[in-house]
């Protein structure tokens, strides 16, 4: 019998580990080392992805500390897990500004079921990173960046494996994160195209008072594809 896609994610989560050595001061965010995360993992992947249905990757960053590093479900925060994918946790009930923009993207899309069957939330690095008590982007650190290229180059690989398309791939970060998966793409040949969309954070951040506008946006790309 076939694996299904939840099939695939689950094994792909729970068996996610750095072996470089990361420069000092840098912590990993595993949150997939937590039984409890474990069971929200299979939970979420059971209830939208148990088919063999081929999904498109949208590649954000890296998980932080109040969204995926808590729940280990890319771009979702206990608050949108509990409210609006209706999986109970006993997580702090703690908004997170990518998770709120996301899923106001999904709901104007049609809801989590009609997302979720098409689409696969993921990101550059699935594992993330802390310095000094604050969320570090794999990229902010020269040493680390470079210490996490086989890392990277390696679950990109894996997660193609998962039941993703290899035409095309939206990256969520038109600046810093697109550049390096561009040049990484180029050299490992992964999709046949990369569509480049603002990340939800600097929106959320800096542009606010034109989210409509961006969700729009990745409205057009998302049912373009």
């Amino acid at each position: 019998m076939m694996k299904t896609f939840a099939d695939n994610a689950i094994d792909f989560y729970n068996n996610l580990q750095i072996k470089s050595s990361l420069p000092s001061g840098s912590g990993i965010l595993n949150p997939y080392d937590d039984p409890a995360v474990q069971v929200i993992v299979t939970a979420f992947f059971t209830r939208f992805y148990n088919d063999q249905r081929e999904r498109i990757i949208l590649l954000g960053i890296n998980p932080g500390r109040f969204g995926a590093g808590i729940t280990g479900i890319t771009f979702t925060d206990p608050v949108r897990l509990q409210e609006v994918c209706e999986i109970p946790n006993n997580f702090e009930k703690r908004a997170e500004l990518s998770s709120r923009f996301i899923y106001d993207v999904i709901s104007s899309y049609g809801g989590c079921r009609s997302f979720f069957q098409r689409f696969f939330l993921s990101a550059v690095s699935p594992l993330g990173f802390v310095k000094d008590g604050k969320n570090l982007n794999y990229y902010d650190d020269r040493d680390l960046e470079k210490a996490l290229g086989e890392f990277i180059a390696s679950t990109l690989r894996d997660q193609l494996h998962l039941g993703i398309r290899s035409d095309k791939a939206v990256c969520l970060g038109d600046g810093r994160n697109m550049k390096y998966l561009d040049r990484l793409n180029r050299e490992l040949k992964l999709f046949g195209e990369i569509i480049p969309l603002p990340h939800p954070r600097w929106i959320m951040q800096y542009r606010f008072k034109r989210k409509e506008e961006f969700i729009e946006k990745y409205l057009e790309v998302l049912q373009n594809i």
